[in-house]
């Protein structure tokens, strides 16, 4: 099989829900069982890249060949569709979980902080099989923050430079520098120059301790109340109020994709069927709430 990786950078809120809550949401985020940390299903991120590529059968009568050729290979890379064919062969893509990898913070200087853990990096460099060092977490205190060289966040000068956090008040340290440069250029363009993406990033990136990232995970995500209108009134439905979690705007998550050679009769090898994915910056559209502007999503794809 062919692996790469992939990058998700939200645009809006994401809400990727799990049903109904047992809390005070109504509709909370998906999260992983041992860590409690938030993802995004890669069955849900495949949907979506299968309906980004989509290719309708094509007409057997009025079809040339090179459209033919098309639809086998997106039926190579997908498989069939749901359905009485569905079971005729397995498509060539496995689309694994996207995992949090950095969350906006609110921040009292630089607006907000990307915010990531040690615990978080080591799981990303196991994946991305990068040779960059990881800060010990036990070295790391509750009360400190690592940033890079150049930082936006940082209040006060010398020894009492500090980091405010929401309502954390963190010690300032670097020590971030090699991470902030690695995933700057994983998820951000070198060529935009007007909007410098890549020097905002470092500005703002920081690696806190594990249970203080933990903290965040679950207090810093979006809490939006909904309501429905009585059409005849025009004012909230009696019991039609309701609580969703989303991931917040500017969020990165990673995951891994691999290909496998094709079933069908496609002569694509796993690595030409992952270059029919959509193309690096492509936006998309995942999890609910479409029609009021959540879920879109920056797609990055690592190199093939």
């Amino acid at each position: 099989m062919k692996y790469t990786n992939y990058h998700l950078h939200t645009i809006s809120g994401l809400h990727v829900g799990t049903g109904q809550g047992i809390g005070v949401i109504d509709m909370p985020i998906a999260r992983e069982r041992a860590s409690n940390l938030p993802i995004v299903p890669g069955s849900g991120i495949k949907g979506v890249l299968r309906d980004e590529c989509r290719i309708e059968e094509p007409n057997e009568k009025t079809v040339n060949e090179k459209e033919k050729e098309k639809y086998t290979n997106y039926l190579a890379l997908f498989g069939p569709e749901a359905g009485d064919d569905a079971s005729e062969f397995a498509g060539a893509l496995a689309v694994g979980d996207a995992h949090l990898l950095c969350l906006p913070i609110r921040s009292w200087r630089g607006t907000f902080a990307w915010v990531t853990c040690p615990m978080v990096l080591h799981r990303y460099k196991r994946d991305l099989k990068q040779e960059i060092d990881i800060p010990d977490s036990k070295e790391i205190k509750d009360t400190q923050a690592l940033h890079a060289n150049t930082t936006s966040l940082v209040e006060g000068e010398g020894e009492n430079t500090m980091i405010y956090l929401e309502d954390l008040d963190l010690k300032a340290q670097k020590g971030a520098e090699e991470w902030a440069e690695h995933i700057a250029n994983q998820v951000f363009q070198k060529d935009d120059q007007e909007n410098n993406w890549q020097q905002l990033f470092k500005e703002r990136f920081l690696i806190v301790a594990d249970n203080v990232f933990d903290f965040l995970s679950e207090t810093a995500t979006e809490i939006r109340a909904r309501i429905k209108i009585e059409e005849n009134t025009r004012t909230v439905k009696s019991g039609a109020l309701w609580y969703e979690e989303y991931l917040p705007a500017e969020t990165i998550l990673w995951g891994e994709l691999a290909t496998d050679r094709a079933k069908n009769k496609s002569t694509k090898t796993p690595e030409e069927l992952l270059k029919l994915l959509p193309a690096t910056n492509t936006r998309i559209q995942i999890g609910g709430n479409a029609t009021i502007g959540a879920g879109q999503v920056r797609w990055i794809m690592g190199e093939v």
